[in-house]
């Protein structure tokens, strides 16, 4: 029997999937450093009314180049015309070039915060490609946005406490920004822990934020910084995981405010290890995540609205 081959998309084919694949514009870039940008994106309609939190899908057909150097990716010939998609919390920038606040529904694109995957268990597929863009370049935009991750349950009198690793600090953007065009009176703390300083992707905007604001606070935390790593350091403070700041109680002491469940909801997004959730049949936890420490603190599970209830996104 003779054997089908599958030859990769001519360039006159690949024209034609993009155009009828494709259903946005990447029209900014804004590159934190080369691991790391913000990617705002246009669809060709309007803007989807949603909620802060939630998230929506991004795909790029298998025939688009990667940046380089990634791992090897070695493609199935089924896979040469196919779209692959993977779903990204929508962010926002918080302030625009006129330093007023910026939520989301008064924007007319949607704004990622999205990592490049270098390396991972299998060749990653989407960050390659999608780091490969250029200002002008289209993409795959998915019309339908999900998600509970949501502010539902939050009155304007209570505390909101936002903790997040790395781009896991996207939904919290967009919530924040939300909060405070509500006329928000209670305290808002938005806390992020990466490994170095150059990770804050959102710093600059975020202390701009924070003195705009008197009732909005942010907090940084590193792991892999001198200070964190190397016990001669000046100022040595040790890794700081988010966990063990509250455990430790340099959180309470950094935000001025106590972590009180009768007043205070929280929200976690991020890291598996940070958040500390064990799916059913998992091994044991080799140490405790925020789940751990705050049910301790008599915070509880999100179920019934009113404060108290921690919700948590997790990206794997």
């Amino acid at each position: 029997m003779n054997k089908i081959v599958v030859t990769p998309p001519t360039q006159a084919e690949i024209e034609t999937l993009r155009r009828t694949t494709y259903n946005a514009t990447l029209i900014q870039r804004i590159d934190i450093h080369e691991d790391l940008a913000l990617f705002r994106i246009k669809p060709d309609t309007q803007t989807v009314p949603f909620q802060p939190g939630q998230y929506l899908t991004l795909g790029l057909g298998y025939w688009e180049p990667r940046v380089q150097p990634t791992q090897e990716e070695l493609l199935e010939p089924k896979k040469l015309r196919k779209v692959v998609k993977r779903a990204y919390s929508i962010s926002c920038p918080m302030l625009d070039g006129l330093e007023q606040l910026a939520p989301c529904s008064e924007l007319d694109y949607y704004e990622f915060y999205v990592t490049l995957v270098r390396r991972a268990d299998a060749p990653p597929a989407l960050t390659p490609r999608l780091f490969h863009m250029q200002e002008g370049d289209r993409i795959f935009a998915s019309p339908r946005i999900v998600g509970t991750y949501v502010l539902s349950g939050v009155q304007p009198d209570e505390d909101v406490v936002f903790f997040a690793t790395g781009t896991g600090e996207a939904p919290h953007n967009a919530m924040s920004a939300e909060l405070l065009s509500r006329g928000h009176r209670g305290r808002i703390v938005s806390a992020t822990c990466v490994r170095l300083r150059r990770d804050l992707g959102y710093l600059a905007a975020q202390m701009r934020l924070s003195t705009k604001y008197t009732n909005y606070q942010y907090l940084h935390f590193t792991t892999r910084e001198a200070e964190n790593t190397n016990p001669g350091f000046p100022g040595f403070v040790g890794k700081q995981h988010l966990q063990q700041v509250v455990e430790s109680g340099i959180f309470e002491a950094a935000a001025g405010m106590k972590l009180d469940p009768e007043r205070t909801h929280v929200f976690l997004c991020g890291n598996p290890a940070m958040i500390g959730y064990q799916p059913p049949g998992a091994p044991p936890l080799s140490s405790p995540g925020m789940l751990q420490v705050l049910k301790k603190r008599g915070f509880h599970d999100h179920g019934e609205d009113g404060p108290g209830q921690i919700r948590f996104e997790k990206y794997w």
